[in-house]
């Protein structure tokens, strides 16, 4: 993978990946008949990992100021962190063994994408090792809050350009082709 591409330094697709994005823009999605169901339900799971990582952060921000105790953030970080590492996981998985193939079947043009994807996905098991460590680092008062809290910007930042690359891959192929024959 060229280092342009990596999820690290990317800013976005390259255009050639971008062409169904171009007959299905983003903004017309909900209205699409092929909307409803699975894309729905996809978008839903993006949304939850992106409210899970903004509660993290604003609640590592609320105990670095000292507006929640200790104990209480120690709690909320264990279950939303377990909840963001054990749903990416199994999220990734079914991309990568189930969604991934059977899309790129319908769209071969656009395998550089769905390759590009699941290099996101290695990359993005470092982050979530990273991610895991600091938390239990910060539960077991072996890390303050300030420095995770960095973590969690970075993590943000890297798995927010991962979905929306992903959205802007794999919602237009579905809208195009229909969810038949992935669910």
């Amino acid at each position: 993978m060229t280092n342009n591409l990596a999820l690290d330094t990317r800013t976005g697709l390259p255009d050639a990946l971008r062409v169904l994005l171009e007959s299905y823009p983003r903004d017309t999605w909900p209205t699409h008949d092929n909307f409803a169901g699975l894309v729905a339900f996809w978008l839903d799971r993006h949304l939850m990992f992106r409210t899970l990582l903004t509660t993290l952060i604003r609640d590592t921000e609320r105990v670095a100021d000292r507006k929640i105790d200790e104990q209480t953030y120690h709690g909320r970080l264990s279950r939303t962190g377990s909840a963001i590492l054990q749903n990416l996981h199994a999220h990734h998985q079914i991309e990568d063994h189930h969604y991934f193939p059977l899309l790129s079947g319908k769209e071969p043009g656009l395998q550089r994408g769905f390759t590009l994807l699941d290099s996101d996905h290695h990359a993005m098991d470092g982050l979530l090792n990273r991610f895991a460590d600091g938390a239990n680092a910060v539960i077991r008062g072996n890390e303050e809050a300030g420095p995770f809290r960095e973590n969690l910007l970075t993590f943000q930042s890297l798995l927010n350009r991962h979905l929306i690359d992903e959205e802007e891959l794999i919602v237009p192929v579905i809208l195009k082709h229909g969810p038949d024959g992935l669910s």
